[in-house]
């Protein structure tokens, strides 16, 4: 048999566009000769609908759109699509996870998701009711072991924990399969794709028959999807497999049993395309702008979401404007005409001097007295904030902000100023890995984009005299990786501190950091999500709250004290 895997993207709620596109896939594995076409986890809907699924109407069209769909499979295939569907039961959540079975003529098998994920980015019980049990399918004297996403991550090798007593992989082929298949809507993030392999290979090996994995592709809002759509042989040996982060038609069939390698992946490389396609995918598919819009300080941080916006959207549709106040170096100025020249960008300079003096004047009344602080360098921040969000107004454009993952950890922003925009390129890229992308992406263009002087100057605010991030913060290896095992590993502040070789008081100011400058993120644009533990929906940490880690450190140490006693 000819198994197609379309590596699909879908638009979230495009139930039309989606369901043309769909037919058109179907089409092309027809041409290539296909018995059975697989697309992703709700390749009609796109992941994640969230609340559109509450909607009655919304639900209706959704059974429009797979009637559409089965009334033009062609009378010799079969194709499985993703899609929520009605629960019979009258009993539990309203709707399924499903898996459908078309074929011309034929009612419409279906099968649900079983393990609903509800940690991190999903939200998936809100909306569904798990699966009671797991039924093969058969399609042409072959059984196959069709489930969906997170149905196959349930291996107590990848687990510190299990979240789930059923394993719908294991009741499959209980049953006899000839084949497993997965449908995925399972996003990138950094070694996710090592991850996936990992479990498809051992259940491969722990159950001996061949896995297919088709996993959409594309971005919607925060979450960016790789594809890595592929097929391993009863041996765990890989047989096919599609490129990454672009929509693909891959052939396999099931009689192919030489295995194949697998090109290279470089993680800054996937991370640089990841942002890529994030970017513009976030443009275009909400198509409320055409362009974007970038401050342009001569520092690495917009440099690199500049350059990262004119491979996702070309130059003609990026805009950059330097800002410079009185604290602005002229190297600064310099290094942000160089990169819009280098990237062939429209450039503008808008000074500020005025403005911040004509916003301190009219303060004078209340300020007169105290001593220059943070409040006038937000000034400035905020002046550039509202020129750039002015321009964005007048011209149909949307501002794309620069911060990255390290100063929004700590605060290091300002609110109103530069976290002004419609996109966080870089919320979840610590500062390192944003000079890391700032050398990739000249060493891939094989010439200077970035200018050199953005990529090796101390990084600086430039909202005072001499100003230097690290006057505020901890060297940045430093602190990325404290934040790292804070953020994205929840280590706790002892193994933190014996890990960097810190002490506890030093790891605990960070933390501490971190933890107070939750109301700012809360408000931030969204965010591209890159990492196992982005600031986006994944974390839900409370704005009002007291945790204070010496005192809880002192409360435990006399209720372990109280207890001896």
């Amino acid at each position: 048999m000819n198994i197609a895997l379309a590596q699909f993207n879908p638009i979230v709620g495009d139930l039309t566009g989606n369901a043309h596109r769909t037919v058109r896939w179907i089409e092309r594995a027809r041409e290539k000769g296909a018995d059975l076409v697989v697309f992703p986890e709700l390749s009609v809907v796109g992941y994640s609908p969230h609340d559109l699924l509450d909607n009655v109407h919304f639900m209706d069209a959704v059974e429009v759109a797979i009637r559409y769909i089965h009334a033009h499979v062609p009378p010799d295939m079969g194709v499985l699509v993703g899609a929520p569907i009605r629960n019979p039961n009258p009993v539990g959540k309203k709707l399924l996870n499903a898996a459908l079975l078309l074929e011309r003529d034929v009612p419409a098998r279906t099968t649900a998701k079983m393990l609903l994920p509800t940690y991190d980015v999903y939200d998936e019980y809100r909306y569904f009711e798990p699966a009671e049990r797991q039924e093969v399918m058969e399609f042409r004297g072959m059984r196959l072991g069709v489930h969906i996403c997170e149905d196959m991550w349930n291996l107590e090798e990848y687990a510190t924990y299990h979240m789930y007593e059923r394993d719908p992989v294991a009741e499959l082929v209980a049953q006899g399969v000839d084949v497993l298949i997965n449908l995925s809507a399972s996003p990138w993030a950094h070694d996710r794709h090592v991850v996936r392999t990992g479990i498809i290979e051992s259940l491969c090996h722990r159950h001996n028959v061949p896995f297919v994995m088709v996993n959409q592709v594309g971005a919607n809002t925060e979450l960016i999807f790789d594809g890595d759509s592929s097929v391993f042989g009863a041996d765990g040996q890989l047989l096919a497999c599609a490129p990454s982060f672009e929509e693909s038609l891959l052939l396999w069939n099931t009689d192919h049993t030489v295995a194949c390698e697998r090109p290279p992946r470089e993680r800054i490389e996937d991370l640089h395309d990841a942002l890529v396609l994030g970017i513009r995918e976030y443009v275009d598919k909400t198509g409320a702008f055409d362009e974007v819009l970038i401050g342009l300080s001569g520092g690495i941080d917009s440099a690199v979401t500049a350059a990262l916006a004119v491979e996702a959207l070309g130059p003609e549709r990026v805009t950059g404007i330097t800002m410079p106040s009185v604290h602005s170096s002229e190297g600064s100025i310099n290094d942000s005409e160089s990169l819009a020249q280098n990237l062939g960008i429209a450039f503008h300079e808008l000074a500020i001097e005025d403005i911040v003096d004509s916003f301190e004047k009219t303060l004078t009344p209340l300020f007169e007295g105290t001593p220059f602080g943070i409040a006038e360098e937000n000034i400035q921040a905020r002046s550039r904030g509202v020129l750039l969000m002015a321009v964005a107004n007048k011209y149909s454009r949307m501002v794309l902000t620069t911060g990255n993952k390290s100063e929004l950890a700590m605060g290091y922003a300002t609110l109103y100023g530069d976290m002004s925009g419609g996109l966080a390129v870089l919320a979840d890229v610590f500062k390192m890995d944003v000079y890391a992308l700032a050398r990739f992406i000249n060493d891939r263009a094989g010439t200077v984009r970035i200018p050199v002087s953005s990529i090796e100057k101390p990084p600086s605010a430039e909202l005072r005299p001499d100003q230097k991030d690290e006057d505020s913060l901890p060297p940045y290896p430093l602190l990325d990786d404290i934040l790292q095992r804070y953020i994205e590993e929840r280590q706790d502040e002892e193994v933190i501190a014996q890990a960097t070789g810190q002490s506890v008081s030093f790891v605990r100011g960070i933390l501490d950091a971190v933890d107070r400058n939750e109301y700012k993120r809360k408000q931030a644009p969204p965010g591209l999500r890159v990492s196992v533990k982005g600031f986006g929906s994944g974390r839900r940490m409370p704005i009002v709250a007291r945790v204070n880690r010496k005192d809880i450190e002192r409360m435990m140490h006399e209720l372990q004290e109280d207890s001896t006693a």
